[in-house]
């Protein structure tokens, strides 16, 4: 693909879930076309209609998530740290909210499984990691680290939005919850919450996300 193909596409992925995550994904398309600065022809010629749209979407934050994940192991030799570091470069993607969001939206289907497998796999080793060195309490599972992300990463409703213009509140309250996961953070609140239970949740029980 082309430079300026490639960064018309980027433009309107980024468009997407920043719309998306703001109105839903029934939002008009309009309104992301709109939002990448492109015209109608280029966002209906790489993506036909919603659910190809949806599906790109989808695939991309889970490939750059898994990016992420593998990045902060490779660079960060402090498994806790490298955690931190993961789930703070998903917040800056948007990731936890918007895929959470888009998979109601989405049959998935087993090429959607397998991409979704891989970010699994990254970002439990992470927590793996960081648990064997003592650095992660043992009640925490990759479920209780994705609602965490989505629960502080989706956007300040109304005009609360204006005071997290800068991005740095979410980072902020990334930190405070991070420091909750510690392994000396306190005593055990239960079981760890997994991943293939939010996915059981959102209406997708027999799914196999970690074959």
């Amino acid at each position: 693909m082309r430079a300026d193909a490639e960064r018309s596409r980027r433009r309107i992925l980024d468009a997407a879930c920043e719309v998306f995550l703001e109105r839903g994904p029934d939002a008009p398309l309009d309104a992301v076309v709109r939002r990448a600065g492109v015209g109608p022809g280029t966002l209906y010629r790489r993506f036909p209609d919603r659910e190809a749209l949806v599906r790109a979407l989808v695939t991309d934050l889970l490939t750059r998530l898994a990016g992420a994940a593998e990045e902060a192991g490779r660079v960060e030799p402090d498994p806790y740290l490298a955690l931190r570091r993961f789930v703070h470069a998903a917040a800056d993607l948007r990731m936890g909210a918007a895929i959470v969001v888009l998979l109601e939206h989405l049959v998935v289907d087993e090429e959607l499984v397998a991409v979704r497998r891989g970010a699994v796999v990254a970002v439990e080793e992470l927590l793996r990691a960081a648990r064997e060195a003592g650095r992660l309490r043992a009640d925490v599972g990759m479920g209780d680290l994705v609602l965490l992300c989505v629960r502080v990463s989706r956007p300040l409703p109304g005009a609360l939005a204006a005071l997290e213009a800068d991005g740095s509140l979410v980072h902020r309250h990334l930190d405070l919850a991070l420091d909750g996961l510690a392994r000396d953070a306190g005593g055990p609140l239960g079981r760890p919450l997994g991943f293939e239970e939010v996915i059981a949740a959102a209406g997708r029980p027999g799914e196999q996300v970690g074959e």
